[in-house]
């Protein structure tokens, strides 16, 4: 068992959202079929319409509802709320049917138990996006469904630990980082009472094959409480990711499912309301890990890259890629995915790391050290650029799905009354204030990171990230000035 380390972070008040009464019936046994119900009768109707429905990107739910209204959700939820996609995923049913099947199941390799394969997923998804133009095919991106439910049972079924969730998912990966901001992390209400629970429902759950009963002796300011744990088929699944309430100090694996919540059998465990990003500026509440630190680059860096990748620069430069000889399509975006996306954030990282430590003079201070405390100030900034990409294909047709229902329901869409955009200096004006927040939240902790660390020698070692940061900015700047392709709004807007 682990030693319940000491929280970073501890309010003066404890506020659990879980306990307003509207949020409550999410504590109960199916609180989280709330949430996930409306989802499965959305992608059913994306699944129906993306098979059955016209082809044609702009009038089907498949294209329309992922890749134009979806996204522009999801990042002003992660801001606002916290993970909501993942606690209410339709994708992770399958995963208390495996759980029931009681099959021998195998842990998760260990060489795979990083991020590694989350950054390669995200990668391999931005290509499939360009590459097979998934925002124009229906049919294509009914598969891509498909194939998530696929993938989340069978890795489920074959494995302990919810790999798929924790290490494989790239959406679960793009909502865990940029959840890292939100106000809400689960945590625990006394750590007292968590120091002596004897059963650690939280992370080992209450369900077993046969019921058995045991007593936990529970004693806060000199009173023992003695509260009645039964296990049994009935009860609630442990932490599927293997999380325990008192060490969370991040939001970076959490899916918000609620299952600890339910196990504790002293209502000790809740949604708790912190300060916006608090963990990005701790000390500590990351582990200083390689592929932790390089996600929060390469996440930044896609926001760029899967803008550019639609407009005319783009296409320029697959066209001169072209005259050099590499006319393959698919090798051509190999190259500007990998490039761009992996091999030259990850070496402008390792080069502020490294002018970082030369101009601070920090003998005793790893690379790994140094990119791993700065790394975190990238992610402002990296969800400003999602935003501001994802903001303009939502607010370009805000309501477009509203006449794609009524057709899909028979009747005839009211394009007039429904298929409305917002002026574009309105669109251009979110997005500027998007990159300039996200810009100047990440500077403000890049200098948090370099005062603690370096003290006097802060201005030095803050310079290369304070560069990188700026680099970053402009990059997106550039490309949000330049025309974007409208990606399935076409028909709305003609």
């Amino acid at each position: 068992m682990r030693r319940a380390a000491k929280p970073l972070y501890r309010p003066s008040i404890v506020c659990d959202l879980l306990a307003l009464p509207p949020l409550k019936p999410l504590r109960r046994r199916y609180g989280r079929l709330i949430l996930q119900i409306p989802l499965v009768i959305v992608v059913l109707l994306l699944l129906w319409d993306g098979f059955t429905g016209p082809q044609i990107a702009p009038q089907n739910l498949a294209t329309v509802v992922p890749w134009v209204q979806y996204r522009g959700v999801v990042v002003l939820a992660l801001l606002l709320t916290g993970n909501l996609f993942c606690m209410g995923c339709p994708f992770t049913l399958p995963r208390t049917l495996a759980k029931r099947l009681s099959l021998g199941r195998w842990r998760w390799p260990r060489v795979l138990r990083n991020k590694w394969l989350a950054s390669a997923s995200l990668l391999g998804l931005f290509f499939a996006y360009e590459y097979l133009d998934l925002w124009a095919s229906p049919l294509l991106t009914a598969w891509l469904i498909v194939a998530y439910f696929v993938a989340s049972f069978v890795l489920e079924v074959a494995f302990a630990g919810s790999p798929f969730c924790k290490y494989v998912c790239p959406l679960g990966t793009f909502n865990f980082v940029y959840s890292t901001l939100s106000p809400t992390q689960i945590g625990v209400k006394q750590p007292t009472i968590c120091a002596t629970c004897t059963g650690k429902e939280c992370l080992n759950g209450s369900y077993a094959p046969q019921i058995s009963v045991h007593i936990d002796q529970i004693t806060i300011q000199n009173q023992t409480r003695a509260s009645e744990v039964k296990h049994g088929p009935q009860g609630t699944l442990g932490c599927g990711l293997d999380l325990f309430p008192p060490q969370l100090t991040s939001n970076l694996d959490c899916t918000l499912c609620l299952d600890c919540v339910r196990a504790c059998p002293h209502d000790n465990v809740g949604l708790l309301v912190r300060p916006w990003g608090r963990e990005l500026g701790q000390q500590g509440a990351w582990h200083a890990r390689w592929d932790i630190a390089l996600l929060m680059v390469i996440m930044a860096s896609l926001g760029v890259l899967n803008a550019f990748a639609m407009t005319p620069p783009a296409y320029d430069l697959l066209a001169w890629l072209a005259e050099l000889g590499l006319r393959s399509e698919f090798l051509a975006l190999g190259v500007l995915f990998v490039l761009g996306g992996l091999l030259l954030p990850m070496g402008a990282a390792l080069l502020a790391g490294a002018l970082s430590l030369r101009l601070s003079h920090a003998k005793k201070r790893s690379l790994r050290q140094e990119v791993a405390a700065f790394a975190p100030s990238l992610v402002p900034l990296g969800f400003g650029i999602w935003f501001a990409h994802y903001s303009f294909h939502f607010l370009i047709a805000p309501l477009s799905f509203v006449p794609i229902v009524q057709e899909f329901l028979g009747q005839r869409g009211d394009w007039t009354t429904w298929g409305f955009t917002l002026p574009d200096e309105l669109i251009g004006l979110v997005q500027v204030l998007a990159l300039a927040g996200g810009f100047l939240w990440s500077m403000s902790l890049a200098q948090r990171v370099a005062l603690r660390t370096y003290g006097r020698r802060a201005t030095q070692a803050l310079l290369p990230w304070a560069a990188l940061l700026l680099l970053l900015a402009f990059l997106a700047l550039q490309v949000f000035s330049q025309p974007m392709e409208m990606r399935g709004t076409e028909f709305m807007l003609g």
